[in-house]
């Protein structure tokens, strides 16, 4: 299963998140290293889920990108 993440740049570095996983966060001094960090949390969220016999939640977040038009 695929999980949208979003990836904002926080001061020095970068932080993530993914919508459809409330509490699932990383954080990474580049893109490359938080992308990497969110799949490692994204992996431990689901097992900690799996574990407390709790269901998987569906990856229902829609990503998209709008073009700005300026007023």
């Amino acid at each position: 299963m695929k999980y949208a993440i979003v990836i904002e740049r926080a001061g020095n570095n970068f932080s993530a998140y993914a919508p459809d996983l409330p509490g699932c966060v990383a954080t990474g001094a580049t893109v490359a290293e938080v992308e990497a960090e969110m799949k490692a949390a994204i992996a431990f969220h689901l097992e900690a889920l799996q574990a407390d016999g709790c269901a998987l939640p569906a990856a229902a977040a829609i990503v998209e990108y709008v073009e700005a038009i300026a007023a």
